[in-house]
């Protein structure tokens, strides 16, 4: 159970902007060094959009709006460099595709057939200024395929397919982790029975798997570009759990907390760019809550075997809202101020929170 703290002192939680919308949003992203961010979804018509806004004197000002072919479900900046900015996107039926959003009506600076039907999750790595190694996108599919992608090429750099005669799983998540270097990085990804497993890049082999027994519904590492320290993974029936990355015994694997909220499916898990260690999740019941992680006083202990294994924290929860009565499906803080974040909700809204006293944690 996690610990609650006085709420006179606990971080305000307010909404900055609220906007209205006439399509299903699927994905928020704040556009690096920006007061803009963009939205993506699909349109009654089956029609994938995306509208770029703009914050203006406590006002969202659409920018631009653009229809494509196939509904989008999923975007990210993260393979792309700060002077680009170019937005990768996942669509209904499997185009990966970067987009200039300068120029968004435009075909596509890249484009492929990543998979056999909707790219269900995708994230990016190396296109930022901090971090290490090349840029790369990981996408993964309602195909049961986790693939990896240099934005040059148009094969896969890896590709993460169900043995043949294996019942083919949803993969609903992928997340990049452990790029400290310019030769490690690790790819999760979670499924949707429940399957989380790590794959390293570098010696190209499975590191790590287990089963939560509930659908996965996101994955994230609280830093991309660090030793491997910790990683949230959200899940069907209201449950999130964190595992400690930096000890992974042969046999049991990573020490991890189990943790209840919400009350419904949790959707996301979002760690705090500014501090790795506090995190807001975003759960079915349209609330989000804002948690702390406290690590224990000794991060490793002797196994049974004589072998080092992992000690896991606990969270306290530091506020909470319910702001719909829908699911909160996508939230992403801003990298650039402490405390501003956006998130789409299923009540076909876009809105824009901010998020104070956080330096007191």
């Amino acid at each position: 159970m996690a610990a609650v703290i006085d709420t006179t002192e606990a971080p305000q939680i307010i909404e900055h902007m609220h906007k209205s919308l006439n399509y299903t949003p699927y994905d928020t992203k704040w556009i690096p060094c920006s007061a803009r961010l963009v939205c993506m979804g699909i349109t009654p018509k089956a029609k994938g959009i995306l509208q770029v806004y703009e914050m203006n004197r406590g006002e969202l000002n659409m920018v631009s709006e653009t229809l494509k072919p196939e509904g989008i479900k999923c975007g990210t900046f993260g393979a792309s460099s700060i002077e680009e900015r170019h937005l990768a996107t996942g669509d209904y039926k499997g185009n990966l595709s970067i987009y200039d959003l300068g120029r968004a009506n435009d075909p596509p600076v890249f484009s492929v057939q990543g998979h056999n039907g909707i790219i269900n999750a995708m994230d990016g790595i190396g296109g930022q200024t901090v971090g290490y190694g090349a840029p790369e996108l990981v996408t993964g599919g309602r195909d049961g395929c986790v693939r990896v992608w240099d934005p040059r090429v148009k094969e896969p750099v890896v590709s993460l397919e169900p043995d043949e005669g294996q019942s083919v799983r949803d993969c609903w998540t992928v997340a990049f982790g452990n790029s400290f270097n310019d030769e490690e990085r690790i790819v999760a990804a979670g499924y949707d029975n429940g399957d989380i497993k790590l794959f390293d890049l570098r010696t190209n082999s499975l590191r790590y798997e287990t089963n939560v027994r509930n659908g996965v519904t996101a994955v994230e590492f609280d830093r991309r570009d660090i030793e491997m320290n910790k990683f949230a993974v959200t899940t069907l029936e209201s449950k999130f759990r964190i595992f400690d990355a930096r000890t992974q015994h042969p046999d049991e694997g990573f020490a991890y907390l189990s943790e209840k909220a919400h009350k419904s499916t949790v959707w996301c898990a979002k760690s705090l760019p500014q501090n790795r260690d506090l995190f807001m999740t975003g759960g079915g019941n349209g609330g989000f809550n804002l948690y702390k992680y406290h690590y224990p006083a000794a991060r490793t202990k002797q196994a049974k075997d004589g072998k080092p294994m992992g000690v896991p924290g606990s969270v306290e929860l530091l506020n909470s809202r319910v702001i719909s009565t829908q699911p909160i499906i996508s939230f992403d803080w801003c990298a650039d101020y402490e405390g501003l974040a956006c998130l789409a909700c299923l009540d076909q809204t876009m809105r824009v929170y901010i998020v104070t006293k956080l330096k007191n944690f």
